[in-house]
């Protein structure tokens, strides 16, 4: 069996966008279920392209999985270069591993993790590291403001925004917004957040005060993972007002009293890969050669 540097195995445009740089950083790589993505020829020529799970897991000591790692039981794969290719299970994933490989990917399950440490395999969480949280955010920013502009036909301009939250993603959609010059209200229950907003610049607005204040917004952006956006709350909200949710799992919302309220309601899940793809790739796969060169320098002395 022919060896690689590194097993790509699923994801989305971060992850497929990962092999063209370690090809140009002259890693081998092999790739499973990844997305098409557009890559000069040369690099193409020295990536390897598999259907075969355990041939790819089997051919590397470094495997890189997609953001998040799983999802419904199965390996996160966005859409595979072979729309024929079979949904790949983690029991299945699981199976095809071996000790002392190394994995990387983002929000690894617990249970998948405990098991991997009795193998003597390692797990890196992509976002268990701050810096790339941060990076995140910032891409998760930019594009839920382009589905904002995207959506709805005014501009930000002046436009009344209301982001619900303000931790890393609601302080850079925030700051973002006030460079549009839009006019900016963070809303939040913890008062240390309100306070850092008002010093920002934002008016802000108590997260128990929600009800009463959400009719007054144009653009409402939600990033707090629980569902704030209950139908007592949308029943107050703006027939013309575009709410995009970036909270994960569709919790910040009641979709189905949205739906019967009429509310412009917009689900906005995975924007770092869809629209920043490249950047988060290069992030991403630096993160991943820091922690090979270390290794390596640690086994040497």
């Amino acid at each position: 069996m022919t060896k690689y540097d590194i097993a790509i195995v699923g994801g989305d445009s971060r992850t497929a966008y990962m092999a063209p740089y370690f090809a140009k950083k002259g890693w081998r790589v092999v790739c499973c279920s990844t997305v098409e993505v557009p890559c000069h020829r040369t690099l193409k020529a020295k990536i390897r392209d598999t259907d075969n799970l355990r041939e790819c897991i089997g051919s590397s000591f470094v495997i890189v999985c997609g953001i998040p790692f799983s999802k419904d039981g199965q390996i996160y794969c966005e859409k595979s270069k072979s729309d024929t290719a079979p949904a790949i299970s983690v029991a299945e994933f699981q199976r095809c591993l071996r000790r002392h490989q190394t994995i990387f990917a983002g929000i690894i399950p617990e249970n998948f993790r405990a098991v991997c440490e009795e193998r003597e395999i390692s797990c890196h969480d992509f976002m268990h590291d701050e810096p790339l949280n941060i990076q995140n955010a910032v891409s998760t920013a930019e594009g839920a403001i382009l589905e904002a502009l995207l959506r709805k036909s005014t501009v930000l301009h002046d436009s009344s925004c209301l982001v619900l939250g303000f931790g890393r993603c609601g302080k850079m959609i925030a700051n973002r917004l006030q460079g549009m010059h839009a006019l900016v209200t963070v809303c939040s229950e913890n008062e240390t957040q309100l306070a850092q907003a008002q010093a920002l610049g934002c008016q802000t607005l108590p997260l128990s005060k929600l009800s009463q204040g959400i009719c007054r917004y144009e653009y409402l952006f939600n990033t707090i993972p629980a569902c704030v956006l209950n139908r007592g709350c949308l029943e107050h909200a703006s027939k013309e007002c575009l709410i995009i949710d970036i909270a994960s799992n569709r919790s910040g919302a009641d979709y189905e009293a949205a739906k019967q309220l009429g509310v412009n309601l917009c689900y906005c899940p995975g924007l770092p890969g869809k629209y920043a793809g490249k950047s988060c790739a290069k992030q991403l796969a630096e993160y991943v050669i820091r922690h090979i060169n270390n290794t390596k320098s640690e086994v040497m002395t």
